[in-house]
This record gives structure tokens, sequence and C-alpha cells, in this order.
């Protein structure tokens, strides 16, 4: 009984992560079920068996993605100003726009959650106010829920800045979009910024 109650997490754990890179390279509209399940290496009747739909599985994939981010990025950056800089420089950095399949779930799907059921929007507030508090905390440690706002305003400058350098054509173009971006969102923050210093480390390689 304990090893089929492991398996059958363990095979949730792999729909959810080939649902998140999926939905992210394209769209969750653009996913649809079947090819899912095959990504995973299983079949479709196997999907029932962990989530009632692919609403459920939208709304779960964004929850885990977010709480992925947090424990990846936010929660190993450093206290104060110091560690908003190092999730500044991380996110806009080329290694995270070069990376939309292990990147940011709002860069990649901001406006297709805007369309989802409640459940999958209730799942994405959730989960982008435990980023956002984390952002906010290194702000305003002593208030950080009357700078939540702003952590949110910075986090949207991010995810708009890094999808924009995304979609541009011209490399050099879009290397300048990330420097000004970063430019923008430290001074947002209130920290000066020091020149092209961009973090480029993968997530859970924060510099010190």
């Amino acid at each position: 009984m304990r090893y089929r109650k492991e398996h059958k997490q363990a095979t949730r754990r792999r729909i959810i992560e080939t649902a998140g890179r999926r939905f992210k390279e394209d769209g969750i509209d653009g996913s649809g079920i079947t090819a899912l399940m095959k990504d995973a290496g299983l079949t479709n009747g196997a999907f029932y068996t962990h989530f009632r739909s692919k609403d459920d599985l939208v709304a779960t994939t964004i929850a885990d993605q977010l709480q992925a981010q947090n424990a990846t990025i936010v929660a190993h950056a450093q206290p104060g100003r110091a560690g908003l800089e190092q999730i500044v420089r991380w996110y806009l950095s080329p290694w995270h726009r070069d990376s939309r399949d292990v990147g940011c779930p709002s860069a990649a799907l901001l406006d297709e959650i805007g369309r989802c059921t409640h459940s999958t929007k209730q799942a994405y507030t959730d989960g982008v106010l435990v980023v956002a508090d984390g952002i906010a905390a290194r702000l305003a440690p002593d208030d950080p829920l009357s700078v939540r706002p702003m952590a949110l305003s910075s986090y949207a400058m991010m995810a708009g800045t890094l999808q924009l350098s995304r979609a541009l054509a011209d490399p050099q173009l879009a290397d300048q979009v990330l420097d000004q971006g970063i430019h923008n969102a430290l001074a947002l923050l209130g920290i000066e910024h020091e020149g092209d210093t961009r973090m480029a480390q993968r997530p859970g390689e924060a510099a010190s």
C-alpha cells in the first residue's frame, strides 16, 4: 500500500512538472491532455486518476510553478536591498529570458491566466502574493504589507520586460531592453543602478 501511494504521488508530480514545461512553451490553450500525457509517458486514461479536469491541472500547475519560483529564487535571496537586487538581476538575466520552459510562469502565461477560470486565477493570486511578499519583506521589513502594491508593480514590470525581450528579433536590442529593465526596476525599489553586472546564475545559484 505504501508503494502504491508513493507511486501515485510520483506520477502526479510527473504530470504537474510536464504540464509546467509544456504550458510555458506552447501555452495553456495550445497544450491538450493527450500531448501532455504523452510527454509524461502516460496514457490519457491515467489523467483522470489524478485530476478532475484540465482546469484542475492548470490551477494546480500554476500554484506549483509560483511555489517553485519563490523557493528557488526569492527565498534564496539575501535579506534587505542586496536581496532585492539579486532577485531583479536574476529575473532580467539573459539566461532567464532564454529559458522559457523553466522560467517565470507570469512572463509566459499571464495573458492566458487572465482568461482562465476563477479557481486558476485564485491559485495564481495566492502564489504571486507569496512571491511579492518576499520582495516586500526585503523592501520594508517592519511593515511589508504597506509596500505590497509596489512589490507587485515591480514584479509586473519585470514580467513585461522579459516578455518584450523574448519577442524582439534583434538580440542586441533584446539585451538592451533587459539592461534598461534592471535600471527601471531597481529605481522603483529605491536601489541605485551600478552598471551591467546582471546575475546570470540558474535558480539556486544566487550570487553571494
